[in-house]
């Protein structure tokens, strides 16, 4: 069984999720932890859990999603995993991260790569990673299908998408890559968006003023 635990860090109020399966084996997904507290906060419920993280795992490497990843390898002693062409967007983020006031903020350089296609083991329990680009260019999805739960990063939101004005976003591809890859899971699969609440597939096909139904209207 796989469990999935959020934690909402950083004045961007991002979704940072702790994912472990029965063994009490972990992965850390968009560790967005700044302030100490913030990373107090998730170690002690790892440790509280008994929770044995093996990897670090970025959806995107927009800053909100990394501010944690260098502390978190070095506190854990874990590779970081990242897609190959989110390279140039996590190296942007030390010249930039000043101007939103991170000036503590640690560069990380990414230990392996994500590849679309391929599969993550947590424990025993398999994720798959779905290639999600047009928020950022290497953007991934992460999706166990045994309990249909996705955790989706800045692709889809609850009545929404990811922005696409950043460097390397491209609109029409995100809402391409949202019908043709998202879409096609179950439509009761549960979405962890990288902000704000949970949301379905079934809902957002519906109502997402986006790409749902209600688009086309």
């Amino acid at each position: 069984m796989l469990h999935i635990k959020s934690f909402t860090f950083n004045p961007f109020q991002e979704n940072t999720y702790l994912l472990y399966d029965e063994s009490g084996q972990g992965a850390i997904i968009d560790p967005g932890c700044y302030e100490d507290s913030e990373k107090q906060e998730l170690e002690n419920f790892i440790k509280q859990n008994k929770i044995t993280v093996k990897q670090i795992l970025n959806t995107h490497c927009h800053i909100d999603h990394v501010l944690g990843n260098t502390w978190a390898k070095r506190t854990f002693g874990v590779p970081l995993l990242i897609h190959e062409k989110e390279i140039p967007v996590i190296k942007s983020v030390e010249v930039y991260a000043p101007n939103y006031g991170f000036h503590m903020y640690e560069g990380s350089e990414p230990d392996g790569f994500l590849v679309e296609g391929n599969e993550i083991k947590i424990g025993t329990e398999t994720l798959e990673i779905l290639f999600v680009p047009g928020h950022a260019p290497g953007h991934v999805v992460f999706y166990h299908q045994d309990s249909k739960q996705a955790i989706a990063g800045d692709t889809l939101f609850k009545g929404s998408i990811g922005r696409t004005d950043l460097p390397g976003g491209n609109h029409n591809q995100l809402i391409s890559k949202i019908k043709s890859v998202l879409f096609r899971l179950p439509e009761d699969t549960i979405i962890y968006p990288g902000h704000g609440p949970q949301t379905t597939i079934g809902f957002e096909k519906i109502n997402n003023p986006f790409v749902g139904q209600r688009a086309m209207l």
